[in-house]
């Protein structure tokens, strides 16, 4: 199956500094819903706000995983090939995996 096939069924939930990235793949990339302008509507103010809050929700186990992989030195600043990235982040998740199961 060709690479561009498999990266179409992917979907991220993003922060808000991807909203360009969101606008340009509809579907695939989801980012938390503009702010809205002063003076806005005290309903659609709550329907931003439940909104907003629901994806940042779905974001939190991301980033929490995310985070912890950053508590290693390792991560903090590879200055490695940046092909070795990946291998290096799987094997410092399995450590991270490990050190959870044992304590």
């Amino acid at each position: 199956m060709p690479c561009w096939t498999r990266t179409r069924r992917v979907k991220v939930l993003v922060d808000t500094g991807y909203q360009g990235l969101a606008k340009t793949h509809p579907g695939q990339v989801t980012a938390p819903p503009l702010k809205l302008r002063p003076g806005a509507p005290p309903a659609r103010q709550a329907a931003w706000e439940a909104e907003r809050k629901h994806q940042s929700s779905q974001r939190i186990p991301v980033e929490h995983a995310i985070a912890e992989l950053k508590w290693w030195r390792q991560l903090q600043r590879f200055t490695g090939r940046r092909e070795l990235l990946p291998e290096t982040i799987d094997a410092v998740a399995g450590l991270v995996s490990d050190r959870m199961i044992t304590w």
